[in-house]
């Protein structure tokens, strides 16, 4: 599994043009981008040698790229760009091939999660400093995505969320509800326009505006801590999210996975809720 670029082509790792360079197969997420990645690093492979593997095909790609290692052959994978099975195809197919009795090799390197939390600067923020959540691109529906971003209200940890330029606008609305929450935000990481701040939430969307530009392309958001007074003691709003829908105890389970709270305190929340 080889981690690529996410922008800056000087961002791959030796190792990985190494096993890029020795590998019989590369299966790819698009084969015309591997290709030209390929030869901006001067490795020249034939179109025999690249397997398209994406989300629509992965399952039966896998089984193609099980019989390629069976056959003794050297596989690498890569998606269009970061690390592969991190909101990108590439999971199925390692569980596939490790179903299959054979072994799956991580390449580390680029990653926009892990570039983006490491200059977002939250040294002693939340009840676990250094602890984050990768939620990945919320829903498309407003109704789902709104829930899900009030789930995170009181979220203890960091949250890195991923988003498309066609979508941002109607995110940053939706974070607007968490009004002084400060926002880390990294658009088109590591290439030519590169753009990093933290704003509050509330400020999102107004920061956008600012800028027609600032509507262009890819965005890794990182939602710092919630702050400690928000932290203390049970709130209800998850729970009055998730009660009109669920049974008592399940609600309880699910809001003490989202919150983090203890699940005691939860449940007499929810009988009291119920009662009311």
């Amino acid at each position: 599994m080889v981690a690529t670029p996410i922008g800056n082509l000087a961002d791959i790792t030796l190792r990985a043009l190494h096993v890029l360079q020795l590998a019989d197969v590369i299966a790819c997420e698009d084969t015309r981008h591997t290709q030209a990645l390929l030869r901006a690093y001067g490795i020249d492979k034939t179109g025999h040698q690249l397997l398209a593997l994406h989300q629509h095909n992965e399952a039966q790609a896998a089984q193609t790229v099980i019989d390629r290692l069976r056959q003794g052959q050297r596989v690498a994978y890569a998606s269009d760009a970061g690390t592969p099975a991190i909101s990108d195809p590439g999971a199925r197919l390692v569980a596939a091939v490790r179903a299959a009795g054979l072994p799956a090799t991580p390449l580390p390197g680029a990653s926009s999660v892990t570039a983006a939390l490491s200059v977002a600067g939250m040294a002693d923020e939340g009840a676990q400093p250094g602890a984050f959540v990768f939620v990945g691109f919320l829903s498309s529906k407003a109704g789902e995505r709104a829930s899900a971003v009030e789930a995170l209200r009181l979220e203890a940890r960091s949250v890195v969320m991923l988003e498309a330029p066609h979508r941002i606008e109607a995110l940053a609305t939706a974070l607007a509800c968490l009004g002084e929450r400060p926002l880390t935000i990294g658009r088109e990481l590591t290439k030519q326009f590169e753009e990093i701040a933290t704003v509050s939430a509330e400020a999102f969307p107004a920061w956008l505006a600012q800028d027609a530009n600032r509507l262009r392309g890819e965005f890794v958001l990182v939602l710092h801590p919630a702050p400690a007074a928000a932290q203390s003691g049970p709130d209800s709003r998850v729970l009055e999210l998730l009660l009109p829908h669920l049974p008592l105890k399940t609600a309880v389970k699910l809001a003490a996975d989202i919150t983090g709270e203890p699940r005691n305190a939860l449940y007499e929340l929810a009988l009291r809720l119920k009662k009311d």
